[in-house]
């Protein structure tokens, strides 16, 4: 009776700790949408307010007072807040230009030259577009006084530098902001790995099936009951512990796939066989946590497997690369497969790295191959 009020007591407690997760997790899903928007409506903000100043302040230096704008000047504000908004626009593409792997190996003072100089000749190709071709248009240049033209092309060049230069002092901000955000949903996929391992380990069936070896082995042979308790509560304490990590050396991830290797082993016999070759000089090389057990679990769950036709699961590494393969069986059962756990994988891996993780399926194997990433590639990146 004891032993069965503690199995229920640990298979709530893990119950709980997966509802807390996942509704970590909602509250980070909609964060990135909403700053893009944000930055939207800033700079259209922005815009509207400078076009309302500018008009006011022109206005007042030629008439001494301020008055309603007629239809004409109507017009020419909203073609000011146009030409504004792409300026702005423009400002943090050139922003992203200069923070981008092209101007690296530049130095700090010809960047400024080379921003100052896009800058300028940004500004006045949009003046030229946005508001000279159209009052030209609309009210034919000899409307237009070159003096009054000169004036307007020097004032609105000083006014972009003015308007870069204030983004470039928000620039740390918002590149911060950026990072935040990556990494928050970078967490977000770990919390996803977390969220589906523990989901699959914790379920009745798996749980309940591990109890029963238990139990089978408490009669036959306790010192190998004993070391089946280790190896499943070193899983579980790897989820926990790991999980929340964003990487991990593939020393720790092969000592929880070999916990777990050994209690598939206990619980299948011959039917499911491995064959494990890494090579010691992979071994403190970088990979996202709980990525090779999904693997091994993956395929588990999709082939079925017999004494005559065992599920061979081949793991090595290969050319900073770790290369997981198994014979395809499918089982008789259909099972809908809807491939979360390979796209976790993926999705994970391109918040860290440009490396790409490759899936490859044959009529006999399916192949998975998972860079390993150095200590000073993952030092060096943005997080």
């Amino acid at each position: 009776m004891r032993k069965r009020r503690n199995r229920l007591i640990f298979y709530i407690y893990l119950l709980n700790k997966i509802k807390r997760i996942e509704h970590s997790a909602k509250n980070i899903d909609s964060t990135r949408k909403r700053f893009r928007s944000s930055l939207i409506l800033k700079d259209i903000g922005i815009a509207a307010l400078t076009t309302v100043l500018f008009y006011l302040v022109r206005v007042f230096m030629n008439q001494g007072y301020i008055m309603f704008p007629s239809y004409h000047n109507l017009i020419e504000m909203g073609f000011t807040f146009v030409f504004i908004l792409f300026l702005l626009w423009i400002h943090h593409w050139i922003s992203g230009l200069m923070e981008s792997d092209i101007m690296k190996g530049i130095s700090h003072r010809n960047k400024i030259i080379i921003e100052l100089l896009i800058v300028t000749l940004a500004t006045l190709l949009l003046t030229f577009i946005i508001i000279l071709l159209p009052i030209i248009y609309i009210f034919s240049s000899e409307t237009i006084l070159p003096e009054r033209l000169r004036t307007a092309i020097v004032m609105t060049i000083i006014l972009s530098l003015f308007f870069y230069f204030l983004v470039e002092r928000e620039r740390s901000k918002r590149r911060l902001q950026e990072k935040i955000l990556r990494s928050t949903q970078l967490q977000k996929e770990n919390y996803q790995a977390q969220i589906q391992s523990l989901k699959n380990q914790v379920n009745p069936h798996f749980l309940f099936n591990s109890l029963n070896v238990l139990s089978s082995l408490i009669r036959k042979n306790q010192s190998q009951a004993r070391e089946f308790v280790y190896r499943l509560s070193k899983v579980y304490r790897s989820f926990l512990d790991h999980s929340h990590e964003q990487l991990v050396p593939l020393q720790k991830e092969m000592e929880l796939t070999e916990a777990y290797i050994y209690l598939l082993s206990t619980r299948f016999g011959d039917n499911v066989r491995f064959e494990i070759n890494v090579s010691k000089d992979h071994t403190h090389l970088l990979l996202p946590p709980g990525s090779l057990q999904m693997l091994v679990e993956n395929a588990i769950k999709h082939n079925g497997s017999t004494r005559k036709k065992p599920l061979i699961i081949q793991i090595c590494s290969e050319k900073d690369e770790l290369v997981v393969k198994n014979n395809l069986q499918p089982r008789l059962e259909k099972m809908e497969s809807t491939r979360m756990g390979l796209k976790n994988i993926t999705r994970r891996y391109k918040f860290l790295t440009n490396k790409e993780v490759k899936f490859n399926t044959s009529e006999k194997e399916f192949i998975a191959k998972l860079p390993l990433l150095k200590v000073e590639v993952y030092e060096n990146s943005n997080y």
